[in-house]
């Protein structure tokens, strides 16, 4: 490589170490970014564990809810404005969770436990 004209040993000699130097740092940034990516892994599986149990949990209570409870008659208008109210309140509550970002499972502070 040094007969070639233009070239000299010390070109060839910082070329090379260039390149050993880059290879061994690259190395070492792929080291340092598999463990972070292992890491972020590991937590995103978590999530997605705990998200599956939240709409298993909450899936199984709609069903119980919805035939345990009996449907109101057509003509009971004072009923049905009760549970529209209900659930006005209860979406209004959960934006209020939502928007403080606060858990929806943890009681508010002065609240007590289920």
């Amino acid at each position: 490589m040094a007969s070639k004209p233009g070239t000299s040993k010390s070109a060839i000699v910082s070329d090379a170490l260039c390149e050993y130097l880059n290879r061994r740092a690259t190395r070492e940034v792929d080291d340092l970014l598999k463990h972070r990516l292992d890491r972020i892994s590991t937590q995103l599986g978590r999530i997605e564990r705990d998200a599956s149990v939240l709409i298993e949990t909450l899936s199984l209570y709609v069903r119980f809810q919805l035939t345990v409870t009996a449907p109101l008659p057509e003509a009971d208008r004072a009923g049905r404005a009760v549970g529209r109210e209900r659930f006005r309140r209860f979406v209004d509550q959960v934006g209020r969770q939502l928007a403080t970002g606060r858990s929806i499972g943890a009681p508010a502070d002065g609240e007590g436990a289920i």
